[in-house]
């Protein structure tokens, strides 16, 4: 039975995720009131993910002695000052500061998260602790941005971050009170980390998360935006919106994980590419007729997180020996990869129109096709290669 400690867990990870991509639905509206333009709100979502994706290797180096109950609660006190710099900023430059307080805390609470999981249980339950961490982690993801749209459109765009601070206040009550201490384990050094990266099968899996992640966020950084623009939809209709998609997203997942066990890690990576990029390709189409668009972006939604468990499956069959390394690396590649297409969707933005921004995410995804299909290519034999016999 799954110690009750590792639900707690996975809804601190819930809760520290969310902050990632909680304003996503709101940048207009953080753009209106500190007097920025829509793409320089974008760096709000660029800069977290960036510090996000550096800062947990290193941190987890930093703090390598420290014990990890004693260090998750300093880590919550250290998040929850970014969020309350957050609800009190009235500038921009302020706004930057508490996301970059808000990721590098986050960061490190997220794997602690997976680390005291792992450590509570017996070692019959240790994957699928880890997997509820993960879980809640993916949620967050998904359903953090239309949480932020309702409440940001009822209340006003600070009141995600009051949210998020009155519950990281109740978890900050909650670690002392549940959690026994527990040692820190031997760190993996950065260079090691790094030197796994040498295998270029391994360098162009991480890739392929890179570039799919970026493609994707080119337009979903900004669906708020593009939505009012293009479609004329209200703030009601676009937080109908976020659930639809975030359903689908999350749904996408485990559809994803389906499709490896039947049709192989090989074809279900480049399947779930060709028809992101096919989405994103016909969004502006079916932009001119409602249904249609919201067809697509349930396709869209599901395909945006349906390549995530065989890339992970394909890196433990690349390096099982090195498989922590390389689910913390693709972790990162895939912070890197919302960071870097955030950032490039809000150039676009502004200097070609959003109306063509989903146009541009294509050529990234098309990217993550090719680093796909050499980091997979031997894939397919492999699965049919039957071994030889010799009678005598």
């Amino acid at each position: 039975m799954i110690d009750k400690r590792v639900y707690m867990l996975t809804i601190i990870a819930f809760i520290v995720g969310m902050v990632e991509l909680i304003i996503g639905g709101i940048l207009d509206l953080v753009a209106e009131d500190l007097g920025v333009t829509i793409g320089t709100a974008g760096l709000l979502i660029s800069v977290f993910s960036l510090v996000f994706g550096i800062s947990a290797p290193i941190l987890l180096v930093v703090f390598a002695n420290t014990e990890r109950t004693r260090l998750t609660f300093v880590s919550l006190l250290i998040f929850l000052i970014g969020n309350i710099i957050a609800v009190f900023s009235t500038s921009f430059e302020f706004l930057i500061l508490s996301r970059v307080i808000s990721a590098a805390s986050g960061s490190l609470i997220i794997i602690l998260c997976i680390n005291l999981a792992s450590n509570i249980v017996e070692p019959a339950y240790r994957g699928r602790a880890i997997g509820l961490v993960v879980m809640g982690v993916s949620g967050s993801l998904v359903l953090g941005l239309p949480i932020g749209v309702m409440l940001g459109n009822m209340f006003g765009w600070r009141a995600p971050f009051v949210l998020i601070s009155i519950l990281t206040i109740l978890l900050i009550i909650a670690v002392p009170i549940f959690m026994e201490k527990v040692a820190p384990k031997p760190p993996i050094p950065i260079r090691k980390q790094i030197a796994t990266l040498k295998n270029a099968k391994i360098s162009l899996a991480h890739a392929t998360t890179f570039f799919f992640m970026a493609g994707h966020f080119t337009l979903y950084g900004y669906l708020t935006p593009y939505t009012k623009e293009v479609l004329g939809f209200s703030g009601t209709t676009i937080s109908v919106l976020y659930f639809v998609y975030g359903l689908a997203a999350f749904s996408g997942g485990g559809l994803g994980g389906l499709a490896a066990d039947y049709l192989g890690k090989r074809r279900t990576i480049l399947s779930v590419i060709v028809l992101l990029a096919a989405a994103l390709l016909f969004i502006p189409t079916a932009s001119h007729v409602v249904w249609a668009f919201w067809i697509v972006v349930v396709i869209w939604g599901i395909m945006s997180w349906g390549v995530t468990p065989s890339i992970q499956s394909h890196l433990m069959e690349l390096s099982p020996e090195t498989s922590d390394i390389q689910q913390s690396l693709n972790n990162s590649a895939l912070h890197f990869g919302i960071a870097f297409g955030t950032f490039f969707g809000g150039f676009v933005v502004k200097h070609v129109g959003i109306e063509n921004v989903s146009y541009f995410g294509v050529i990234f995804v098309a990217l993550a096709f090719v680093s796909a299909t050499l980091s997979t290519k031997n894939e397919a034999q492999k699965f049919r290669r039957k071994p030889a016999h010799t009678h005598s």
